[in-house]
């Protein structure tokens, strides 16, 4: 439960990246860059929540970037459950007594019931969540239905590896402040949130952008990047609206700012941060270079 919410929000591997002829005929995946300041290095990485077999390891650069590294930075240090657990039950769960019953119209419970069933999943087991929370609980278990892993997550493999290379680890973002930007949508997004995963469940839309996402990510194909990237920014929805404004729009420049904070520390760091924020005139590539730092793409 705890990891397919990290998963979604992300927000993804037991194997660990090490220097050798394994990484050589790796083949590039997601993207690179090296990011460069008064005589300081960082690396930013775009990562995947889930993964499959074949994705480890890495390629050369990758890893050596990594091994290269001081600490490895991410999003947030998947491993830690007592934060998440207490921002799960403040932003996630409605109070004591009161239901999901209780926020939905009629005809969006019944097709939400009907979507549960569908993934194994009683209305029992989630009637204290929230709608937003139920949507990515519902996308996260039709990835695991088709072989779309949490325990093979980029985040996985960079942090066994960092733990292999007895690298500091740091967090950019907290588990409560993740968790409070859906909790951010009043009750009529989180309803039509909610509408809109279950339909483009139901049609197979939403497995088809992820898997469009994770292979372009998979082959490090630029242009099918920007176009999951384009696709998931684009149409009159709450999702699309939500994703631009606050997942991409409002985090990005937030990130930027902290692997500014982190590169005036005087360390070279390893950013892994979900594919998507590297994307576009906002992207946290384009918006260090605005704040004077040189960017170099390695691919």
């Amino acid at each position: 439960m705890r990891k397919w919410l990290l998963v979604v929000l992300l927000a993804c591997c037991q194997t660990v990246f090490a220097a050798g002829t394994a990484e050589t005929s790796a083949q590039h995946r997601g993207q690179l860059y090296r990011v460069t300041h008064d005589g300081k290095v960082s690396y930013l990485y775009g990562t995947v929540h889930v993964g499959r077999d074949g994705f480890y390891p890495l390629d050369a650069v990758a890893s050596r970037a990594l091994l290269d590294s001081k600490a490895l930075v991410i999003e947030l240090d998947i491993r830690e459950d007592k934060a998440f657990q207490v921002a799960l039950a403040r932003h996630g769960r409605y109070a004591d007594g009161d239901t999901i019953q209780n926020h939905l119209t009629p005809a969006t419970l019944q097709l939400m019931v009907q979507a549960l069933a569908h993934a194994g999943i009683s209305l029992q087991a989630v009637q204290y969540y929230k709608p937003w929370l139920i949507a990515n609980l519902l996308v996260g278990a039709e990835l695991d239905k088709h072989g779309y892993q949490r325990s093979q997550a980029v985040e996985y493999a960079l942090l066994a590896a960092a733990q292999k290379q007895d690298k500091t680890v740091r967090e950019l973002e907290s588990a409560d402040y993740q968790l409070g930007l859906f909790d951010s949508l009043d009750e009529r997004q989180q309803e039509q949130y909610l509408l809109e995963n279950l339909a483009d469940l139901a049609d197979g839309d939403s497995l088809k952008r992820s898997q469009a996402l994770i292979d372009a990510w998979s082959v490090a194909d630029a242009p099918g990047i920007r176009a999951a990237w384009q696709n998931a920014i684009s149409g009159d929805t709450v999702s699309a609206g939500f994703m631009n404004r606050v997942l991409l729009g409002k985090r990005n420049p937030e990130m930027a700012a902290n692997i500014e904070r982190i590169m005036q520390q005087d360390q070279v760091a390893f950013v892994g941060v979900g594919l998507l924020h590297l994307v576009g005139d906002d992207g946290v590539p384009a918006l260090l270079k605005r704040r004077g730092y040189q960017v170099e793409q390695l691919y």
